[in-house]
């Protein structure tokens, strides 16, 4: 043990025994200062290339000279199965790179896993523009399937690493920037494929691709310059570095009473979950993740399974058909003279609502706008559907042109506009509510000794199900195979009904906790009375410990 570490064991086991007697719960943070907000928001940028390569495909699937390169010329559009597996590979990627980053995480620690994951993301990237070079249709698949295992890392421990170093009373907020960020991905895209559409070289495809490059960049050299996790420290016994990177994101000096009793705070709750949760072989930290009973509101098992069903959910809610597939949607419904355009503003309006979430998670709760949220999803996609169904829009009457003599229009074009109108509406209660708050809850409701794993897993459940639905949409949809059209929308209407359930009966309230307070909030309450809890002493009160630097689990 070095004499830096020793120094730190002192004032912290100090602060663990006045802890024993204070009542004063509220000043276990310090206050938010611009300087430490700055630092948590920052890593809420991977958002952007997260949102950005979910995004492009769109557009680029829909490209002219994309679909040459993929199908050979003379061919409209690529194949359903050509477009299932473009779009999908990358999900397919994301899913084992979340499930890999957990692990990661633990070992060479947060920030420095997602700096690895811009790595593997830029060398994707770069196999996606040799697009133009050969095999189109092997390199943007590699490719994306590469740069979904750098996606996988981003999306899985940016989240644990904005719910470890944001102060409690502004962390929803902050980690609702993740999705903003996800939401300016997806404008950026469509802007940047609104803006090569016309381009008459491969760079109509390639440009979109390669812009990925400076996401990447930006991230991985910004984390640089950033401490990592002090509960990542506290996990790994480094006292003096878990001093530290909290004292710098705090703003506050290393000897304030308010580093030292936070600090203090996570060592008593380590120490303790420790106990229950011991460290053991690599496999047997993967069954701790579904240790318990599946009716005790406290075990791992059912917080392993709220993490995946929630992310699993989000994904059911159809969000992902309009924003991969919206494009050749519209198209297909004749009324729409630039699908592009529209895409794109179905893109701004996600951007723009998305910040409702800032003041909306941290005044009403995570539980109150999941709930709402799904009641107005569903209320938009039946409408949806309806309006398609019964007004009958998607049959069109031939309106020739001297450029097009193959055009058609809709019968009823103000029930296209319907449409639209309720997708946009969809859209807003998507982005103020299960946008955000899905990934919120996901980093809070862990303990210490899981909670990389578990946030990993409940990302991979988000893109296990973005995959599966990549894959079957096409198949849902397409001429020559379901041809929903618009009955595709009762499908998500039927499934935002589930979550408007879910939410009901499964989804606590973390607003206001540290994350050492949501382990005992969901130990005494249900997920119904959760948000009338609260904490009345700090965790180091309740379990005091005379852990010694360098003794925590490895």
């Amino acid at each position: 043990m070095s004499s830096s570490e020793k120094e730190a064991t002192g004032p912290v086991a100090a602060h663990v025994g006045n802890l024993a007697t204070t009542q004063d719960v509220e000043k276990i943070e310090a206050p938010v200062t611009w300087k430490a907000y700055l630092i948590c928001a920052f890593a809420s940028f991977g958002g952007i290339f997260f949102g950005y390569d979910s995004g492009y495909i769109n557009g680029v699937l829909a490209s002219k000279l994309f679909i040459n390169a993929v199908e050979g010329a003379g061919k409209d559009a690529i194949s359903e199965s050509h477009s299932s597996l473009i779009v999908s590979i990358l999900s397919c990627g994301t899913f084992f790179g979340a499930l890999i980053a957990g692990d990661l995480a633990d070992f060479i620690g947060r920030k420095y896993t997602v700096i690895l994951g811009c790595l593997i993301y830029i060398i994707g990237c770069v196999i996606q523009i040799i697009t133009g070079l050969g095999n189109a249709l092997g390199a943007i698949v590699a490719g994306r399937l590469i740069a979904g295992i750098g996606v996988g890392f981003e999306s899985a421990i940016v989240i644990l690493y904005m719910s470890e170093i944001c102060p409690r009373k502004v962390r929803g907020a902050l980690v609702a920037g993740y999705q903003f960020c996800i939401t300016i991905g997806l404008m950026l895209a469509s802007c940047v494929v609104y803006g090569t559409q016309n381009r008459q070289d491969t760079g109509q495809y390639r440009i979109p691709i390669g812009i990925q490059f400076i996401w990447a960049l930006i991230l991985g050299g910004g984390l640089l310059c950033l401490p990592d996790s002090p509960r990542y420290f506290v996990k790994r016994g480094r006292l003096a570095d878990a001093t530290s990177a909290l004292s710098r994101l705090r703003g506050q000096p290393e000897d304030s009473e308010y580093i030292q009793v936070e600090l203090a705070e996570i060592v008593a709750n380590e120490e303790y979950e420790r106990q229950l949760i011991p460290s053991t072989t690599w496999f047997g930290s993967w069954a701790n993740c579904f240790k318990g009973s599946l009716f005790k509101a406290n075990s791992n098992l059912r917080k392993t399974i709220l993490g995946t069903s929630l992310q699993m959910m989000q994904q059911w809610t159809g969000v992902n058909f309009i924003f991969y597939y919206s494009t050749p949607f519209l198209k297909s419904t004749g009324a729409i003279d630039d699908p592009f355009l529209m895409s794109m503003v179905f893109t701004i309006i996600n951007v723009f609502s998305t910040p409702i979430s800032f003041y909306t998670v941290e005044r009403f709760g995570r539980r109150t706008i999941l709930f709402w949220g799904a009641l107005g999803m569903l209320i938009c996609q039946f409408l949806v559907a309806i309006v398609g169904v019964t007004v009958g829009f998607n049959h069109t009457h031939p309106a020739p042109t001297a450029d097009d003599p193959e055009a058609t229009l809709a019968n009823n074009i103000s029930a296209v506009n319907a449409q639209i109108a309720f997708i946009a509406i969809f859209i807003f209660f998507f982005a103020s509510t299960w946008g955000p708050g899905a990934w919120i809850v996901i980093g809070e409701i862990f303990p210490l000794p899981i909670r990389s794993r578990g946030v990993g897993l409940s990302t991979a459940s988000n893109w296990l199900w973005n995959t599966i639905i990549a894959v079957i949409t096409p198949y849902m949809v397409g001429e020559d195979r379901g041809n929903m059209k618009s009955s595709v929308f009762f499908v998500w209407g039927g499934l935002c009904t589930c979550a408007f359930v879910y939410t009901y009966f499964l989804v606590p309230e973390t607003k206001g906790l540290s994350l050492e307070q949501v382990d005992k909030m969901m130990e005494e309450t249900t997920p119904r009375t959760s948000a009338k809890w609260k904490p009345t002493t700090t965790f180091a009160a309740s379990h005091p410990t005379d852990l010694k630097q360098g003794e925590a689990a490895v």
